[in-house]
């Protein structure tokens, strides 16, 4: 016969096996975490002041349901999407393309970058839009990259708006593996064609 103390460990352990078959703890997380990477970068110790309306808001852009995901689509047909099994973004798409845009202008323009949080009273711009694609085209293998900016004065006049895109070709078949570097390379030939259209837009 067993002793009491027996049992109840014994209790303890049917419990626990019976938990485990019906409890996850915790999702299992991806193969890879995907980020963007500004070619240009601001350097290290670079200050600029602000004034005379050289600063500029970039705000987060809008997105469709399809891309306001970490998961990373793949424009199967014009009417189908699937997604990269094994992969996600490390933030949302609209998320990470906010902070390129505002690394890449302050990079190579001379506008004082702020985002939507920050509060400045020389009267600068806002740059906002919608990230339109952002994806993984099957049918022309490639990587593709599409931002409609809006360019505004502060009390909220548009001053330009104009559609960017960019494309970048898939190295070998679609997988986790293949498909960051070049949605990278698009997204950052994106930001450097809005950094330059910011600059000309007379305001």
């Amino acid at each position: 016969m067993l002793h009491v103390k027996q049992q109840g460990a014994l209790a303890a352990l049917a419990a626990a096996a019976l938990l485990s078959g019906c409890v996850s703890i915790g999702a299992k997380p991806p193969a890879q975490l995907l980020t963007l990477d500004a070619v240009q970068k601001v350097p290290a110790g670079a200050a600029r002041m602000a004034g005379g309306g050289r600063t500029l808001i970039v705000a987060d852009p809008e997105a469709p349901k399809m891309l306001d995901t970490v998961r990373v689509p793949v424009q199967t047909a014009p009417t189908s999407v699937a997604y990269v099994t094994k992969v996600q973004w490390a933030d949302t798409p609209r998320h990470l393309f906010r902070r390129l845009l505002a690394e890449t202008i302050s990079a190579t323009t001379d506008r004082v970058v702020l985002d939507s949080g920050q509060f400045s009273g020389d009267g600068g711009q806002r740059l906002s839009g919608e990230l339109v694609a952002f994806t993984v085209d099957e049918a022309s293998q490639s990587a593709i990259v599409t931002y409609d900016a809006v360019l505004t004065t502060p009390a909220g006049v548009a001053l330009a708006r104009q559609r960017f895109t960019a494309s970048a070709p898939v190295n070998g078949k679609i997988d986790a593996t293949t498909v960051g570097v070049p949605l990278n390379v698009a997204a950052n030939k994106v930001a450097a064609d809005v950094a330059a259209w910011v600059m000309a837009v007379k305001g």
